[in-house]
């Protein structure tokens, strides 16, 4: 992680009463040090709610399924690592629905919902992905990948958008609670992580700026002027990123000045 990102919050290592981390066996690279999965049951509660089962491992998949009764399974966003699993849980827990901004990973996402005795909140935060979303339980914030634990995500041009992911990034500083990511430990106040992104990605931008009035003009060229250290694993996912922020500012010199005749 930044270092300046890494300072702004601490790690949690206490969780409420109310969540269990059941982390999956995929550490990686891109996931870190693996999938999280959390289930979520209010104190007395008989049934519970699992956000983002992670990936259709049977080990993992029959240790979330040791929660049941589940009476919904949530998803913060399509990516495999976090709902490729999402088909086979439900088969084991007899038809349990899946939840999803996205019709292809499940059934619609009400702004609101009580399950497991919590109120869950719907916070739509596109940019990572166009279908991200965080849900927002009590005291603390699910981020999925919008904001991880540890180090910065990706935003993967073209279904990522970086101009939607400055504004999600915005709109979660308006929660100064405990934030449960998708990949990485917990931290300690969500508002302070998501300002401390922000931070990041406008000096980010202003790198690249930089590097196409050098002359970098595809997202290779800016990964080469802007990422010159990146560990070949994760070129790809530089590469990614380097794209949303092309269009982001090729977006941005097009834009017309406000109160002007675009003709």
């Amino acid at each position: 992680m930044r270092r300046g990102v890494a300072s702004v919050s601490s790690q949690v290592e206490r969780l409420p009463e109310w969540v269990t981390l059941l982390r999956a066996p995929n550490a990686g690279p891109m996931t870190l040090d693996g999938t999280n999965t959390w289930v979520l049951r209010a104190p007395g509660a008989e049934d519970a709610v699992v956000i983002d089962p992670g990936p259709d491992d049977a080990g993992h998949l029959a240790s979330v399924a040791e929660h049941r009764p589940l009476s919904a399974i949530l998803i913060t966003h399509g990516h495999h690592d976090h709902v490729e699993g999402a088909e086979t849980l439900s088969r084991m827990l007899g038809g349990v629905p899946v939840l999803a901004a996205d019709p292809r990973h499940g059934d619609p996402l009400p702004p609101r919902m009580r399950l497991a005795g919590l109120e869950i909140e719907v916070v739509a935060t596109p940019g990572h992905t166009a279908d991200s979303v965080c849900f927002v339980v009590a005291d603390a914030v699910f981020t999925g990948d919008t904001i991880l634990g540890r180090g910065t995500t990706v935003v993967a041009w073209p279904d990522g958008d970086l101009g939607a992911y400055l504004g999600s990034l915005e709109v979660l500083r308006a929660y100064p609670l405990l934030m449960l990511p998708g990949h990485g430990p917990a931290q300690a106040d969500c508002a302070a992580v998501a300002g401390a992104y922000l931070d990041h990605r406008r000096e980010r931008l202003a790198q690249v700026r930089a590097a196409v009035a050098q002359g970098a003009d595809s997202p290779e060229a800016v990964v080469d002027l802007v990422y010159p250290d990146i560990d070949p694993r994760i070129r790809f996912a530089a590469e990614a990123s380097a794209g949303a922020q092309l269009d982001f500012l090729r977006r941005e010199s097009q834009r017309t000045p406000e109160g002007l005749d675009p003709l």
